[in-house]
């Protein structure tokens, strides 16, 4: 499983450990991931995804994993987001 969050796509980064004398040795920044459940109010059911902290803020902000799906662009989430934004508006679709 990678580790990549399912909302904002943030994965590892690389970089250097720098020690007090200067001598610099490659290492990787992993991101704060989380397991969360979330409730999708338009497909009535629990969604798990791993999201980083600052995903979950994302999330929150934008009025629910709703809201988050609908007013990001297609080409900015995850596949696992992408099936769950085509469920959401086909149950929309379906509920008009």
């Amino acid at each position: 499983m990678a580790r990549r969050c399912d909302a904002t796509g943030r994965g590892p980064q690389s970089g250097n450990n720098v020690s007090h004398a200067n001598n610099k040795t490659r290492r990787r920044f992993l991101p704060n991931l989380h397991q969360v459940t979330l409730l999708s109010d338009a497909l009535r059911v629990r969604v798990r995804l791993r999201l980083t902290s600052n995903g979950l803020r994302t999330v929150e902000k934008r009025g629910g994993l709703d809201g988050f799906l609908l007013s990001t662009p297609n080409a900015q989430l995850e596949p696992t987001a992408l099936k769950l934004k085509r469920r959401l508006k086909k149950a929309q679709a379906k509920a008009a």
